[in-house]
């Protein structure tokens, strides 16, 4: 992504939109003080210089059924560029992984991950570490509880 100069403006309206994207552009417009074109035109600058990503709903996994949470810090074998960019794609492909972060330290993949159960978290295991030989070691941290979850981003 290429810089894109922030003013007090953009800030507000990516706050706005961070707090609630389906927020109507006049509406936007009076609580950061802009006409609806100029928030319109502010909207579609920064989707194009890639500041907003994508407009989603947050939705809670237990009304889906999926009642764990679960981190899961990944080993590799071989750093080998294409075998990374392997996993990184099988990862991207499964619904179930909410988040992946390639990773210094320990281990050199963070997943978030949400399952049904464990007999199905199990079963994702097999073929997401058991069935990849690139993977030499998994750790599987189940959270307990929520405590705060989310995508937004501080606006100084």
């Amino acid at each position: 992504m290429t810089p894109y100069e922030l003013d007090g403006y953009d800030r507000a309206l990516l706050a706005l939109v961070q707090e609630d994207a389906r927020m109507t552009q006049s509406e936007l417009g009076e609580r950061a003080h802009l006409s609806t074109a100029a928030v319109n035109r502010r909207l579609k600058q920064l989707a194009s210089a890639g500041v907003i990503e994508r407009h989603a709903a947050c939705i809670n996994p237990k009304a889906l059924g999926y009642h764990l949470t679960i981190i899961v810090e990944v080993k590799v074998e071989s750093e080998r560029a294409d075998l990374l960019d392997a996993m990184q794609q099988d990862f991207k492909a499964r619904p179930q992984v909410q988040q992946c972060y390639y990773v210094t330290g320990e281990c050199d993949f963070v997943l978030i991950v949400l399952a049904r159960d464990m007999d199905q978290y199990v079963a994702l295991t097999r073929r997401l570490f058991h069935d990849n030989k690139n993977v030499k070691a998994f750790k599987t941290i189940v959270a307990m509880n929520r405590v705060k979850t989310g995508m937004n981003v501080p606006i100084d």
